[in-house]
């Protein structure tokens, strides 16, 4: 079993979606997690939710002889990263920005575009974006994406002085 899937096996059966992991130096693993999309009115990964995959993991780990020094469970954060198919589907209707692989051709040969995650149409993933002469539309595949994350809105207009 490689590395992505038994991590991915763990996280999952510990009831939480592997949205990322990185190796980085220093023998260090991050693996970023956040709620199943089933259970999304848990609201925010917690501490407490961390320390449980970060516990299972550990074992798993172990188990498998993977080699690593420090294990650091974390949420995705407010710029959460969109890896997988499924990720475009669960956030349609959310802003988007997206970094291509190539650039469009019949889009200026731009790489990076920010804007409205629309419902894919088969394997198409879909983002809506004000171009140069008004909205517009992106039609890429998954393979395409270089990089996408989740952009945050913030309203400080609904606060209550």
């Amino acid at each position: 079993m490689q590395l992505l899937e038994l991590i991915e096996k763990t996280v999952n059966g510990t009831g939480y979606d592997l949205v990322d992991f990185e190796r980085a130096e220093r023998g260090l693993f991050r693996v970023y997690i956040d709620f199943l999309p089933e259970d999304l009115e848990k609201g925010h990964v917690t501490v407490e939710d961390c320390a449980k995959v970060s516990h299972q993991l550990s074992h798993v780990l172990t188990v498998e002889n993977v080699s690593y020094e420090r294990l650091e469970i974390s949420s995705p954060g407010l710029e959460r990263p969109l890896k997988k198919f499924a990720d475009f589907v669960r956030f349609c209707g959310e802003v988007a920005s997206i970094k291509l692989r190539l650039p469009m051709p019949d889009s200026n040969n731009r790489k990076t575009f920010e804007g409205v995650l629309l419902e894919p149409e088969g394997d198409t993933l879909r983002l809506e974006f004000e171009g140069k002469d008004g909205a517009a539309m992106l039609e890429f595949t998954l393979a395409d994406v270089d990089k996408a994350r989740l952009v945050p809105q913030v309203d400080f207009r609904s606060r209550k002085a």
